[in-house]
């Protein structure tokens, strides 16, 4: 099983970063993945990625329209999308997985 990690962030943190991440998470689950999802959110982060989470990790998914910390991730194979796309075409975002649209970062 294909292990995957996800940070979700919008400016507001409020609706959109746990919209974003509830779908990843639904969607993965349906689909054969493990996931775990970071949220950035108006009450900080929480469910945060720890090292052991990062190095586990096939893929990387960062869904965020703000900053990120982006350095854990060196040499992860990642996939950046803006919070509406995880909300609105999540399948979109797996698609790309599948096909190794990524870049490593």
């Amino acid at each position: 099983m294909k292990k995957i990690i996800a940070v979700c962030a919008c400016p507001a943190g409020i609706a959109h970063t746990y919209m974003a991440a509830e779908n990843l998470e639904n969607y993965a689950k349906k689909n054969g993945y493990d996931i775990k999802v970071e949220t950035n959110g108006s009450s900080g982060v929480e469910n945060r990625l720890n090292e052991n989470d990062i190095t586990a990790a096939d893929y990387v998914i960062i869904a965020a329209d703000t900053k990120v910390e982006m350095e854990r991730f060196k040499g992860k194979l990642l996939l950046e999308t803006s919070v509406s796309t995880a909300v609105r075409k999540v399948d979109d975002i797996f698609k790309k997985i599948e096909n190794n649209e990524l870049k490593e970062y």
